[in-house]
């Protein structure tokens, strides 16, 4: 069944057209609306649709139950349950107060409703967007309005602007909009239509009701931060600097102790680096973050100071709302999944390749040997050169630049020394070369890669892509082996550490890659159920970005403890990874924990990629190629620790990763990789 098939199934009810009302397409998320406002809005919406549908009635002093039957409609039918658990009949004010603090799983309700039907597509870091299929089709009867919102925004204008006489729907839909004071973001209001505006939301009972709800509501005081918040807990330095966690490396672990002791939001002075921050961390405060992140954080604060160091501005990293998700969109197909599939064959021809000089006995630096083999793939995928003679340069200056210019452990000049300005023009060599292949004769017939979607937009638009920014946006692909590489250096160690586990890899990897061709479609199966374990039980051990530092835009209060604007914020989005709430005996590696009879994994807990807009932009892709490249290694070489019986020590800046210092043996070579 196709989306629009799906979406011609149901009408859409009040709910459903206020949240389209107050999408914003240019953002990928709603127009910003206080939140008891919004939370009455979608109460009365919930109410005002069963009033219509005759299930209830409403007169000055009562809402009256006439009919309990289900609708189908889980929204409707929550707000049902609600009215018919009550024994004695209550005012439609009533009603819209004692729903509103349900409004949040309204609203979610909602947009999986619209969702699942094929009206909205979800993309990933919370973005909603209409779909295409409905944005072209006639489930609406729009007419000459091409999506389902400007259908909407039409209708009621006429009845705003044109004098008509509203249908009791339009009624409704223009109070709910009024209520969340969006109309003015979406017409041109002077005073006269405001005046019409008003005499259309009191010809319905429960519209009124909606306004003196939010105008009297209960919850006011609530809103009052300062009042009701208490102390954020400062750590003693001495808590910082003896914690047994920070002289292994282990951030999230560190994190997920000081939470413990302190709570889950609290004021740290970094021994190292200038700035006071707060942290928030744990399963609360993750889910927090991922939802209500956009509106209170903002992260240009913590980049401007590595844009600096490429001399660019407006870097995907540093952008938020509506700049941010258009840039995402832009990039997204590089950075899929499908785009990975597309070229399954191709990455194993540059890997084999790669890997075919490798000797038995051979002795490498782990870390080193990973970002190379992970380049190997990445670079000509994601931008149609080779890159291997440069990677290790361009890696140490992004390194060096993190660390000078963001964590803040190194003093600047640093970045400046004469090995680090030899490096940063490794930066611009790899740039070069990507621009010279990147010619419209070359790529004819070849299928559009990031740098053909990045110079493409900055062909297209100057002035969102500056030329100043294509140095770092360019060489991205590139530095992705360095994260990449970094957690195929953790997964390659705990194998070594755990033999049987490596064993039973070992055995699914040649059932992928042991019969002539690759057989891809295994790694969509349960053929390969323990690599995958294993590479979701490495992201939780040894995340390589354990958070992200941003900045309060807007002060907010997040569980209980207010943030002043300004503020620092480091958003410990791992540190749950390591907390017995979310994951029992969470130091212990065991790869069951993502069985579906146990999916501890399966809460905003575990936040490997990130979470809300910031979210890794190719985690599908990275997840497909990390267990495609694991099981590609053990199906040809079998490797053992240099020295097995010393501890893993972690390298936690810029990101997370073995240390360098580690070197592995090449103790089988199972097969020859180039036959």
């Amino acid at each position: 069944m196709s989306a629009s098939e799906t979406a011609t199934d149901q009408a859409l009810a009040l709910p459903d057209e206020l949240i389209l009302m107050l999408l914003n397409e240019e953002s990928g998320y709603f127009h910003q609306v206080p939140g008891w406002h919004l939370n009455c809005a979608m109460a009365g919406a919930a109410l005002a649709e069963l009033s219509l549908q005759a299930r209830v009635d409403t007169d000055m002093d009562h809402l009256i139950l006439l009919d309990r039957t289900p609708t189908g409609d889980p929204v409707l039918d929550f707000a049902l349950h609600q009215i018919g658990a009550e024994a004695e009949p209550k005012n439609a004010q009533y009603w819209v107060e004692r729903l509103a603090p349900h409004a949040e799983m309204l609203i979610d309700l909602t947009m999986d409703r619209l969702t699942n039907t094929g009206i909205l597509e979800f993309h990933d870091g919370n973005f909603w967007t209409l779909s295409s299929t409905v944005r072209h089709g006639d489930f609406f009867d729009a007419g000459d309005d091409d999506t389902a919102v400007q259908f909407i925004k039409t209708r009621i204008g006429k009845s705003i602007f044109g004098g008509a006489i509203p249908s009791p729907r339009d009624v409704i839909v223009i109070g709910l909009a009024n209520t969340c004071d969006v109309l003015r973001f979406i017409f041109e209001i002077d005073d006269e239509t405001e005046a019409r505006i008003r005499l259309i939301c009191q010809m319905d009972l429960i519209g009124q009701a909606i306004a003196n709800a939010v105008e009297h509501n209960l919850a006011g005081p609530l809103l009052r931060h300062a009042a009701l918040t208490k102390p954020i807990p400062k750590v003693p330095l001495r808590q910082l600097m003896f914690n047994r966690h920070v002289w292994n490396g282990n951030l999230p672990a560190f994190f997920a102790d000081l939470t413990e002791r302190y709570g889950s939001v609290f004021h740290i002075k970094p021994p190292i680096g200038e700035t006071e921050m707060y942290v928030l961390a744990g399963a609360n405060t993750n889910r927090w973050v991922h939802r209500y992140g956009r509106m209170y954080l903002h992260s240009r604060g913590y980049f401007r100071e590595l844009e600096a160091a490429y001399h660019a501005a407006g870097l995907l990293p540093a952008l938020d709302g509506a700049d941010h998700f258009r840039l995402r969109k832009i990039l997204r197909h590089s950075y899929s999944r499908a785009h990975l599939e597309a070229n399954l064959d191709r990455l194993h021809e540059h890997a084999t390749t790669h890997i075919a000089s490798w000797k038995q006995g051979e002795t490498v630096k782990l870390v080193q040997m990973c970002h190379r083999y992970s380049n190997a793939q990445l670079s000509p995928l994601l931008v149609n050169i080779d890159s291997q003679d440069v990677v290790d340069d361009i890696i140490a200056y992004k390194k060096r630049a993190l660390n000078t210019r963001v964590a803040k452990i190194l003093p600047k000049f640093l970045l400046f020394t004469p090995a680090m300005k030899r490096k940063a023009k490794s930066v611009e060599k790899v740039v070069a070369r990507i621009q010279q292949s990147h010619t419209s004769i070359q790529r004819s017939g070849c299928p559009r890669d990031h740098a053909d979607d990045l110079l493409a937009l900055h062909n297209s638009d100057p002035v969102f892509l500056p030329e100043a920014n294509l140095k770092f946006a360019l060489s991205a692909p590139v530095l992705a082996a360095m994260y990449v590489g970094d957690e195929l250096a953790f997964i390659l160690h705990s194998l070594m550490t755990r033999p049987d586990l490596y064993r039973r890899i070992q055995e699914e990897a040649d059932e992928v890659f042991g019969h002539g061709e690759p057989r891809w479609e295994l790694l969509d199966s349960d053929k390969v159920d323990v690599t995958t374990r294993t590479f979701k039980e490495c992201l939780r051990l040894y995340p390589t970005i354990p958070g992200s530092i941003r900045t309060v835009m807007n002060s907010c209060v997040v569980d209980d403890c207010q943030l002043p604007i300004g503020a620092r914020v480091f958003v410990a989005t791992t540190a749950a990874h390591y907390m017995d709430d979310v994951f029992p005996d969470p130091h212990t590696f065991d790869i069951d924990r993502y069985l579906p009879a146990r999916g501890e994994h399966r809460s905003p807990g575990y936040a490997p990629f990130g979470l809300g807009t910031h979210s890794c932009l190719g985690s599908r892709l990275v997840e497909l190629h990390l267990i495609a490249s694991v099981l590609l290694l053990a199906h040809y070489f079998t490797f053992e620790l240099k020295k097995p019986k010393r501890r893993l020590r972690i390298s936690p800046f810029p990101s997370m990763s073995p240390t360098k210092g580690i070197k592995v043996v090449i103790k089988e070579r199972r097969r020859d990789p180039s036959v």
